[in-house]
């Protein structure tokens, strides 16, 4: 009886001891690959009559991209306001001639303030351009025509110019 009491007590222990570890691991890999927040900001005047915004989320990957758009039509007569994608829910779209939406798959899902978005604005999708980064590089939401890839820096340019061929016809003027 003493035997099995002890056993029972070292699986106990052994369980406790592997359910911590793996709280601190999801800690840790929480910490080290959440996207950081981005700092909202506008370029150009609020009263130009073309509009886009970027909705982001703040890594060396999407900060490059989003300064090559920015690059690509800061001289035009066009407002440009770069958000965080937690503002999202803030935002319509009949406001704006383009919405970019740069997003990482996170735990296996988009972040719930995209995919509500989505959702929300199904009847402006032509003007909406996400661009979904994963581990793998291939995941994205149903039923959207996302560009998908990972996040690698030397992979920049080419999302670059993917997302401003597409802004395109969308920006013009």
């Amino acid at each position: 009886m003493c035997l099995i009491m002890s056993l029972k007590k070292k699986i106990t222990a052994i369980i406790l001891i592997i359910g911590v570890l793996l709280f601190f691991l999801a800690l840790w890999y929480k910490h080290e690959y959440s996207m950081n927040k981005v700092q909202g900001y506008d370029l150009n005047a609020p009263s130009l009559s073309t509009k886009l915004i970027i909705a982001t989320q703040g890594s060396e990957f999407k900060d490059k991209i989003t300064n090559d758009i920015l690059e690509k039509y800061r001289s035009d007569s066009i407002f440009i306001k770069i958000i965080d994608v937690s503002m999202l829910q803030k935002i319509n779209p009949k406001d704006y001639n383009a919405v970019v939406v740069m997003h990482t798959w996170e735990n296996w899902k988009p972040p719930i303030e995209v995919k509500e978005f989505i959702k929300r604005t199904r009847d402006h999708k032509e003007k909406i351009i996400v661009l979904t980064t994963s581990g793998e590089g291939s995941y994205k939401m149903d039923d959207v025509d996302a560009i998908t890839g990972e996040s690698k820096l030397e992979s920049t340019t080419s999302y670059s110019n993917k997302i401003i061929e597409r802004l395109k016809p969308l920006l013009k003027h």
